[in-house]
């Protein structure tokens, strides 16, 4: 029985990260680390603070980050984990989606993309690099 592709990562993303992880923080008591994002296309250096789903609630909540700085548009974004990022993206483009970013970066040892569905809700994913 397949039980399909897990959820692995959330974003968070805005103009001001800093006041976002503050908000965040005092809503949810979420800790964060200092961490860096896969890529500039997702975050400013330095602005992308990660949170672990292991300190969470019973300790089983998804990983996820909050980031962004000045230019980047607010968002809020789910990964989900797959063994070929391209061979996602294409797979999503053929069913009538369509590629916003990556695969990226383009070598290391994980890679990123993101997808807008046939409703224009954007979709990442997450997984080795190629």
């Amino acid at each position: 029985m397949s039980t399909g592709k897990p959820v692995v990562h959330f974003e968070i993303i805005g103009s001001a990260p800093a006041t976002l992880r503050n908000y965040y923080a005092e809503l949810f008591d979420w800790e964060f680390s200092t961490g860096d994002a896969a890529t500039e296309k997702v975050s400013q250096p330095g602005n992308y603070h990660s949170v672990d789903g292991g300190g969470t609630g019973d300790g089983n909540g998804i990983n996820g980050g909050v980031g962004g700085g000045e230019g980047f548009a607010p968002r809020v974004l789910f990964y989900v984990a797959v063994p070929d990022v391209e061979e996602a993206l294409h797979r999503a483009e053929s069913l009538g989606g369509k590629r916003l970013l990556g695969p990226e970066p383009k070598s290391g040892e994980f890679t990123v993309g993101r997808f807008s569905d046939p409703e224009g809700n954007v979709v990442g994913v997450a997984g080795p690099a190629g």
